[in-house]
């Protein structure tokens, strides 16, 4: 059984999801599927339309991935990168076109091919892995934790980097977890899963690869609809039940250079400036790239001055192999147990710190002997002390109350400071760690100070 659609497309259908509906009786085994466009590019900048499937009961996969030809297999026993293998449900398919990007200048043309053949019966579907890696717990106490929040592999645009490639680059940078964030799709959680060393704890996630701006939903195991329209208040409610499921969800390099280069990278959701969201991305990739994240830094500190209480995190958005020696930023984490679910409560306290290298504490000592650390309010004068190691003879140490630099020295290797502060002077304090060059090394949340006792728990700052 075969079914052909094709059409036309201008600038004017750009950011749209274009249904293309067939029916899939009760006897195939296999389907295949071959999407392709042209012309691929119009003035030197490409065109991006993507696919996304749907079977009768709900997601079947998506191939977020550059290129004007998307060939796709699907079979009880194998599925191509970013779709979900398994039998064949009889009833009514969706086939989406995505246009996430549609240049002026030249119409588009778009041929779409299913064809369905294979025996129902003589597939066997092969046994999907458990999921029992995300409530798997390393065998180590409370502590600090170094690892990744936003990663891509072959199941979305990754080209030819295989799960297991990134599962080695984050073990051969000694990292100590890692979450999978694929564009659009879930459909690499299950071989990460399985693959996942004893020296190396996997999560799960997704990244929401909207038009209108990019999330990470941390924690999940399950596709999320990223079809939302900026002028609505459907970003929030994802955010809300992402939070209400105990994950976390981030908004992603907010200040990208966005459309037509990276198209729908730049955070354009008006009501979630920033909403609901508790988690903002300062840090994408090496600090001087497109993702611009001095001025994502300066956001975020925007929002702190509201009175916000946004934790701030770093992903290194990796998709080749060299990305890791490009000096990204990683989270380094404080967690009671080197666990999926630990880390996920310790990101939504903002109990963390962002860095390329240094090492850094950063703590307050009320006058009424209370201990503070990173992501927790001081309420009265205190004195906050503050340790670092592996900088570079040329780094400056720098502590920024309000979003202002309150004081800097030149730091050496390692070293110490203390000084004392009262809420009455700043509301929020940060350091930052910055290069010769001005590039950032690594970067603190803040320690709040408030006049008035607040409760400290993650339930309240979410």
């Amino acid at each position: 059984m075969q079914y052909h659609f094709e059409g036309r497309l201008t600038a004017r259908d750009c950011k749209r999801h274009i249904p293309h509906s067939f029916v899939v009786p009760d006897d195939y085994g296999q389907m295949e599927i071959r999407f392709r466009f042209a012309p691929y590019s119009v003035h030197g900048i490409p065109n991006l339309l993507t696919l996304t499937l749907f079977d009768p009961n709900g997601f079947r996969g998506a191939g977020h991935r550059d290129g004007a030809e998307h060939p796709v297999r699907i079979s009880a026993t194998e599925a191509t990168p970013g779709y979900l293998r398994g039998p064949l449900p009889a009833g009514e398919w969706i086939a989406q076109i995505d246009t996430h990007m549609i240049m002026p200048g030249e119409t588009v043309r778009y041929w779409l091919d299913i064809t369905m053949g294979g025996d129902a019966h003589r597939q066997t579907a092969r046994q999907g892995t458990p999921a029992i890696h995300s409530a798997r717990t390393l065998p180590r106490g409370a502590g600090w934790c170094r690892g990744d929040l936003h990663t891509h592999t072959h199941h979305s645009d990754a080209t030819g980097r295989v799960t297991a490639e990134l599962i080695q680059m984050a073990r051969d940078q000694g990292l100590d977890f890692i979450f999978l964030t694929d564009h659009n799709t879930i459909a690499g959680l299950d071989e990460m899963d399985a693959l996942a060393p004893d020296d190396l704890l996997t999560a799960g996630g997704i990244e929401l690869t909207t038009f209108w701006g990019h999330a990470l939903c941390l924690g999940t195991r399950e596709w999320v609809d990223w079809r939302i329209r900026p002028d609505t208040d459907e970003m929030e409610r994802i955010a809300r039940a992402i939070y209400a499921n105990d994950q976390v969800f981030v908004i992603a390099h907010p200040q990208s250079s966005g459309d037509p280069g990276c198209t729908g990278c730049a955070w354009r959701c008006g009501k979630m400036m920033p909403g609901t969201a508790r988690l903002v991305e300062v840090w994408n990739g090496p600090w001087q790239c497109d993702a611009n994240n001095e001025q994502a830094l300066a956001l975020w500190y925007d929002w702190l001055n509201q009175g916000l209480r946004l934790a701030a995190t770093a992903g290194t958005d990796t998709h080749g192999g060299q990305d890791y020696a490009n000096q990204p930023g990683f989270n380094v984490v404080y967690a009671e147990t080197l666990s999926e679910s630990a880390i996920l409560r310790s990101l939504r306290a903002g109990r963390l710190y962002l860095s390329a290298g240094p090492k850094i504490a950063f703590a307050a000592q009320g006058a009424n002997g209370t201990n503070c650390m990173i992501g927790e309010t001081v309420t009265q004068s205190a004195r906050f002390s503050l340790t670092w190691d592996n900088c570079p003879a040329d780094a400056q140490i720098r502590v920024i109350a309000n979003g202002r630099l309150h004081s800097r020295r030149t730091a050496s290797p390692h070293g110490e400071m203390e000084w004392e502060m009262t809420p009455e002077q700043a509301h929020w304090l940060v350091v930052e760690v910055r290069g010769g060059n001005g590039e950032m090394l690594a970067i603190t949340n803040p320690i709040f100070l408030q006049t008035t006792p607040c409760n400290q728990t993650e339930e309240r700052r979410a």
